[in-house]
């Protein structure tokens, strides 16, 4: 018995070794590889703007295209200033709608696209041309979808209420149905139409049976509560709980560093 109890102890020795072996390498290939993920993520980040924008083609040089055309800044959307002591290369807006001392709660009633909190800072890319003035700007968007979480980025021309892109780079919407909202035929749609209306409120719809006017885009077929959540995702990021107070500010040229 004591031989057995002995070969079983070597036993399950051994397996903690391999564990405690095993976890170590796990943790420090993660912690080597984190440096590469995180300079993708942000290359990837960075042909998603350019793509949105509409500056993305099949021989663009990223790195140089994107530095060459994109001021990226970082924005306070409580006071609507710039905040430069803070990285926008590092900064996160998931990890800030996250982070309840970083976030305001929504309330049910201003909350159609189903965020729960929204950041309060915020990343915008105003997109320049060959001389360096701004012709126009793209932002972050999200809102529930049928199956999750729909992220994307949309670009405005320089009256920022003109429709230039939009790019839903993350989605679990069904292949074939809700996924078409990455479909360029579907994408380019978008192009052209505008947000607000005379008022200044906003007028942008997702409709069923063809659009028609110039704040309307086609519903996608088969997939009504993907294109229901894309309607309330812009509604609600182009109004006042969202980006409408800071588009008004960048309208009237007025945008100050905080």
């Amino acid at each position: 018995m004591a031989k057995k109890n002995e070969s079983l102890g070597k036993t399950v020795g051994v397996v903690l070794a391999l564990c405690l072996v095993c976890s170590i390498v796990v943790s420090g290939a993660a912690i080597g590889l984190k440096p590469m993920q995180e300079k993708n993520a942000a290359l990837d980040m960075q042909k998603n703007v350019l793509d949105a924008a509409g500056i993305l083609k099949a021989d663009t040089d990223v790195v140089e295209t994107y530095q060459q055309r994109i001021d990226t800044m970082v924005v306070s959307l409580e006071d609507l200033t710039v905040q430069d002591d803070i990285d926008p290369t590092s900064f996160s807006n998931r990890k800030a709608a996250g982070d309840s001392e970083r976030s305001k709660k929504l309330e049910k009633k201003n909350d159609p696209a189903g965020l729960g909190t929204r950041e309060n800072l915020t990343q915008i890319y105003l997109v320049k041309d060959d001389s360096g003035e701004t012709t126009g700007l793209v932002l972050h968007i999200r809102g529930q979808g049928l199956w999750g979480t729909m992220y994307g980025l949309l670009a405005l021309e320089g009256d920022f209420d003109t429709v230039k892109g939009v790019n839903f780079y993350e989605h679990s919407e069904t292949p074939g149905l809700g996924g078409e909202i990455t479909n360029p035929a579907w994408v380019k749609t978008w192009q052209g139409k505008e947000v607000y209306g005379e008022d200044g409120n906003v007028q942008f719809e997702v409709v069923k049976g063809g659009a028609k006017g110039e704040h309307e885009v086609d519903a996608l077929s088969g997939a009504t509560l993907t294109s229901n959540g894309v309607e309330y995702l812009v509604q609600f990021w182009m109004g006042e709980n969202g980006y409408g107070p800071l588009l008004k500010k960048l309208r009237e040229g007025e945008l100050n560093n905080g």
